[in-house]
């Protein structure tokens, strides 16, 4: 079989149209009999064929009139005979679209036929955004990001999330959850169908749109992809067509190696060429068919090894990785998603979720690698919670904390992040909880004076924030809320929680309150974003860190253009400390974390020029010179080389100052439109 047939499944297996018919093909080689049934025949079946493969087939001519016989947005399912004479229904495997009755506690999926009339079809409206120099994305769950106790909408999300997403200077959007998933609580990690639109929030012409709009903003949009495992639930998914048969005729592996034991779910089949048809035809339907620009694959630790990481710790060494250990059919199949990806859109991005620290994995498939564009640094959000848990502020570890951010792979890029939603899910705490606690419900007003507690939590939030984007990576991801210091937990509705939605949302109404400190956390979030537009530090190859001083709590660091100055003590200020430039020259302040709009106290003066002074013993912190500087406790600040005209340098300042004021007051809230051609 050719990579291109193996790209093309669901063209010719599922639901397809050709020459006046509606065509039914479906692999299922553990079946003794199957039948097509729907609304469409009165549920009664109508018989398929099987060829020497295993795929089941049946065609349905139109009706007189014309019209197909199954009806768009009408209900279907196959019936299944296995060996053993017991018989099933399942949700076809090729499905685009899966629902349930509404109102019906613990209801059954059914497949859904989806193939609108051409006046109901998404029409795309904007091209697809080049590949952003820097890469900076936000993480969101669409059904959760309404402020009302609900699930929200694709359509709710386009219009007023995306205009949030956009003016916040994010470049790119992660969205998870997408692929069809029967318990909404599994945060949609648990596919059930993965050709599947998840139904809760809306069709699929409608998250069509949804994609489109973000596109006309500028952003690149991924989708949270699983193939790292399936739902275990055989009556609404994939798991269905395992009837007992051995893994050559099967999507899973059999016996121990077929079951993920931590997840409760099912390991795919990952060498057998028509899982590697099921899947490659996945990531190439969701890349044309709904105009994704990229993936971010979960669970990519659990693929590699044959041990999934299950009690496995890592420390580098080659051994852990390359041995009978390794996954070798799953690492091909990754080799093979990642040409097939970048093959159909060269733009595309991709990144693994791997905690093990793989070699290779974000290296091209030509020199040997795996072929990800970046990986996600899985250690940096433990090591802050760690730190914030378990350790009081005086004692934290300057090296430990450089080499907690700057432990990657060199080549390899890494996408950084302080935190994600497994921190904002119940039983964990997000940083700004375990900053404020108690005080995010009393003391997050400006109308209040700040007390010890406040001021620790804003200092140490955008510091947190902002030495992570530094220094942790070549990307940034921030999960939806988190840029302004979200309040509460995240659980989903179940029976443990009376099916309630309260903590399933996102109060956007706290940051659009001008007075309250959540909206000084967002514009702070915003000035990061800026930072990196203007002078590209996130996408440099140039990182030093060339001052960890453990006693005075300071770290000095250059990225890019640019210097960043942290002091971490609780309470010393440092007048005239020496910052190593790597140029002689004026320095200029081109962000500081204690200005007045992001809740500080305006100790920085930008109108001040810092010059260079040559190393009195020929160098200092292997520099040749160095300037002096104010560095205020719990504080960081961001030096540039200043251009020859700097005049205006302090009245842009002022100009910035005012634009964050009265921005983040703005709800964001503009109708999508379509971005300019250039």
């Amino acid at each position: 079989m050719s990579m291109l047939s193996l790209l093309q499944g669901y063209e010719y297996l599922g639901f397809t149209r050709k020459d006046g018919k509606t065509i039914y093909r479906e692999w299922a080689p553990g079946a003794k009999a199957a039948a097509l049934i729907g609304d469409f025949n009165g549920w009664e079946p109508y018989w398929m064929n099987k060829d020497e493969w295993g795929v089941w087939s049946i065609e349905l001519p139109d009706k007189e009139d014309g019209t197909p016989q199954i009806p768009h947005n009408s209900r279907v399912k196959i019936r299944l005979q296995s060996w053993g004479d017991w018989w099933c229904d399942r949700v076809p495997a090729w499905i685009k679209y899966a629902t349930i009755p509404e109102g019906e506690m613990g209801a059954k999926y059914n497949g859904v036929y989806w193939d609108p009339p051409r006046g109901e079809k998404h029409l795309w409206r904007n091209r697809r955004p080049k590949r952003p120099q820097s890469l900076r994305i936000y993480e969101a769950h669409v059904g959760m990001s309404g402020e009302d106790e609900k699930v929200s909408t694709y359509a709710e999300f386009r219009d007023n999330v995306l205009p949030r997403i956009a003016k916040q200077g994010y470049t790119a959007i992660q969205l998870m959850a997408i692929q069809e998933h029967a318990y909404y609580a599994s945060f949609g990690y648990h596919v059930t169908n993965p050709f599947a639109v998840s139904s809760r929030s809306g069709t699929p012409e409608e998250l069509k749109s949804l994609v489109d709009a973000a596109h006309g903003l500028g952003l690149v949009v991924l989708l949270d992809v699983v193939h790292s495992h399936i739902s275990s639930n055989a009556d609404d998914g994939l798991a269905g067509f395992d009837l007992g048969q051995g893994q050559e005729a099967n999507y899973f592996r059999s016996g121990e190696a077929g079951y993920h034991k931590l997840w409760d779910s099912r390991c795919l089949n990952y060498g057998h060429w028509e899982v590697q048809r099921y899947l490659l035809s996945n990531l190439r339907y969701w890349l044309e068919e709904f105009q994704f620009d990229g993936f971010r694959f979960d669970g990519v630790t659990s693929m590699l090894y044959q041990h999934h990481g299950i009690n496995t710790a890592f420390s580098g060494h080659y051994h852990e990785y390359f041995g009978p250990q390794a996954d070798v059919d799953a690492c091909v199949y990754l080799m093979m998603a990642n040409e097939v990806i970048h093959e159909t859109h060269p733009d595309a991005i991709t990144i693994a979720e791997d905690v093990s620290g793989m070699p290779t994995l974000c290296r091209p498939v030509q020199e040997g690698g795996l072929g990800f564009d970046y990986r996600l640094n899985m250690a940096i959000p433990d090591t802050w919670i760690r730190l914030l848990k378990e350790v009081r502020d005086e004692d934290w570890g300057m090296m430990d904390l450089v080499n907690a951010l700057c432990n990657r792979r060199y080549t390899e890029k890494t996408v950084a992040y302080a935190e994600s939603h497994d921190q904002a899910l119940v039983g964990d705490k997000t940083i700004a909880m375990w900053l404020f606690d108690a005080e995010m419900y009393t003391n997050m007003s400006t109308l209040n004076e700040a007390t010890a507690v406040t001021e620790r939590g804003m200092s140490l939030h955008k510091m947190i924030r902002m030495v992570t984007m530094a220094l942790g990576g070549e990307g940034w991801l921030n999960f939806m809320g988190n840029e302004f210091g979200h309040p509460e937990w995240l659980d989903f509705p179940r029976e443990g929680n009376e099916w309630s939605h309260k903590h399933c949302r996102r109060q956007w109404s706290l940051v659009d309150t001008d007075h309250m400190r959540y909206c000084q956390l967002n514009a702070w979030d915003k000035a990061m974003m800026e930072l990196d537009d203007k002078y590209k530090f996130l996408s440099s190859p140039t990182q030093w860190v060339t001052h960890i001083d453990q006693e005075q709590q300071v770290l000095v660091a250059e990225r890019g253009p640019l210097i960043f100055v942290f002091n971490w003590h609780p309470h010393q200020d440092y007048e005239g400390l020496k910052v190593a430039a790597p140029e002689p020259g004026k320095y200029v302040v081109a962000m500081d974390s204690d200005g007045f709009c992001f809740g500080g106290h305006g100790r920085i003066h930008w109108d001040a020029e810092h010059f260079t002074t040559p190393a009195e013993e020929g160098k200092f912190n292997e520099r040749d010179q160095y300037f002096q500087v104010l560095a205020p406790s719990r504080t960081v600040v961001a030096y540039v080389k200043a251009p020859e005209n700097n005049q205006s340098h302090h009245q842009q300042h002022q100009q910035q100052q005012q634009q964050y004021t009265t921005s983040s007051s703005s709800t964001g809230n503009e109708q999508w439109g379509t971005r300019p051609e250039h």
